[in-house]
């Protein structure tokens, strides 16, 4: 396993924490957008076709999730999990933004 696929699986179980036992840490938002940080800034994202569906799943996909909540018992929680795991890709895509405008300060020698 490569360091990308251990931090996308370490944020689906701190999501997965986040939405049995949130009140066992209060800190979990900040857990994941750690997690999407470190693994945006590890694993660039090398095009801008990947980059630009990555920030449109991070608002859209919370946003249609939230339909979810009409299913009685599980829905609000998988809403919550989804709602969750977007929150760490949502760091991925503020690590990738900034790496693009840094390189974009720095320009190519």
């Amino acid at each position: 396993m490569n360091s990308n696929q251990i931090i996308i699986i370490l944020s689906i179980v701190v999501a997965l924490g986040a939405t049995i036992v949130p009140d066992v840490m209060p800190y979990w938002p900040v857990a994941l957008i750690a997690l999407g940080l470190v693994g945006g800034f590890m694993n660039p994202m090398a095009d801008a076709t990947t980059r630009m569906a990555y920030t449109v799943a991070a608002v859209a996909i919370p946003t249609i999730a939230n339909g979810l909540d009409a299913i009685p018992v599980v829905g609000a929680p998988v809403n919550l999990l989804i709602d969750n795991v977007m929150v760490s890709v949502g760091g991925m895509v503020i690590a990738n933004f900034v790496l693009v405008l840094f390189n974009q300060v720095r320009g190519s020698d």
